[in-house]
């Protein structure tokens, strides 16, 4: 790759990527994630992944959609490692699966269940999808420091979102309940569609990785008692972008000491 030549998916060559980078799945969430920092400004749209810039204390942070699920993380993160970024934060939703996470709590991401496809080319199965401690720490630090309810745990990525939510219908739906219920009963705390995928990449690659995410569902599907407001996270993707801008604050300093 030359200095000058562009990636084939994200549109973005050397130079044109901060060395911090947040990935939000949804690409209209790069404005507003982007709305946070310094002079921001748009920097390129191609496919599922738009990107965004802007800095914060003085360091260049770029702000690009992975779109949904595995494959497309792991081309969105080879391809910003490639470009010159090596800490990736994901800012994003996720379904609870566990009685102590309601619609509206943020969940910080300590491994995942790697019930997904895209993770096995990168590493055998045996070996965690786990995020970078340094992040993981950082992002429940800024959470916990915002107020807001947080819960640390192991969610489950899963490739297919209409087997998830609605197995029965599905060839296989005696194997896919039967997990299911078995990640459930061993403790995790919520599913959504990337992190293992994001943490196995980021640790091939040898560069940090971390996610904060938004509950949008109670367990029971009841209504929410902590955040009544929050029915369904329009506004509630406020929360991990904070999270994440200030988790981001903090490592950026560290760094720099």
């Amino acid at each position: 790759m030359n200095e000058t030549q562009k990636m084939l998916h994200v549109n973005l060559a050397k130079g044109e990527v901060g060395r911090y980078a947040i990935i939000p799945g949804d690409p209209d969430r790069c404005e507003l994630i982007a709305a946070h920092l310094d002079n921001p400004r748009l920097v390129t749209r191609k496919r599922e992944f738009t990107t965004w810039e802007g800095t914060l204390e003085g360091e260049k942070v770029t702000v690009t959609s992975t779109g949904i699920g595995g494959p497309s993380t792991a081309i969105c993160v080879e391809e910003l490692h490639k470009c010159g970024a090596d800490t990736f934060i994901r800012v994003g939703t996720c379904a609870s699966t566990c009685a102590d996470v309601q619609c509206g709590d943020i969940v910080v991401a300590s491994g995942s269940v790697r019930m997904d496809g895209t993770s096995l080319h990168y590493l055998p199965l045996e070996y965690p999808a786990v995020p970078s401690y340094q992040l993981l720490k950082r992002l429940e630090e800024s959470s916990n420091a915002l107020g807001y309810h947080t819960v640390v745990g192991v969610s489950i990525t899963k490739d297919s979102f209409y087997t998830q939510t609605e197995p029965e219908t599905k060839p296989v739906s005696d194997e896919l309940i039967s997990r299911w219920r078995s990640y459930v009963r061993g403790g995790a705390v919520c599913t959504s569609m990337e992190e293992s995928i994001l943490f196995l990449v980021g640790t091939s690659l040898g560069v940090r990785t971390g996610s904060v995410l938004v509950s949008a569902t109670n367990f029971d599907g009841s209504v929410s008692r902590r955040n009544s407001a929050d029915v369904y996270p329009t506004n509630s993707i406020q929360k991990p972008i904070q999270v994440a801008i200030e988790a981001l604050r903090r490592v950026i300093l560290e760094d720099r000491a």
